[in-house]
């Protein structure tokens, strides 16, 4: 789940500041546990997303950079989902 340079503590930290990064990017009203959660899960998503076409990110600008990423892609699948018509 963790990048292996970045430790558990530094990908909580790391992941807030992603996941409130991407909740001001996309004008989301998150808390700071949601921030959190949304910055490590958007970080292992957006990562395995980048692998695909051959791009890694490693170290903590990587996680940030792909924690942000991800978030944002998490931000836009959760409104289209409380969107559609149930």
């Amino acid at each position: 789940m963790e990048d292996a340079q970045v430790g558990w503590i530094a990908a909580i930290i790391i992941g807030g500041i992603a996941g409130w990064l991407a909740e001001m990017f996309m004008k989301s009203n998150q808390g700071l546990l949601m921030n959190i959660i949304l910055g490590i899960v958007g970080a292992v998503i957006a990562n395995a997303l980048l692998s695909l076409i051959g791009v890694t990110l490693t170290g903590w600008i990587g996680y940030l950079i792909a924690g942000f990423i991800g978030a944002c892609i998490l931000i836009a699948i959760g409104r289209a989902i409380r969107r559609s018509p149930a």
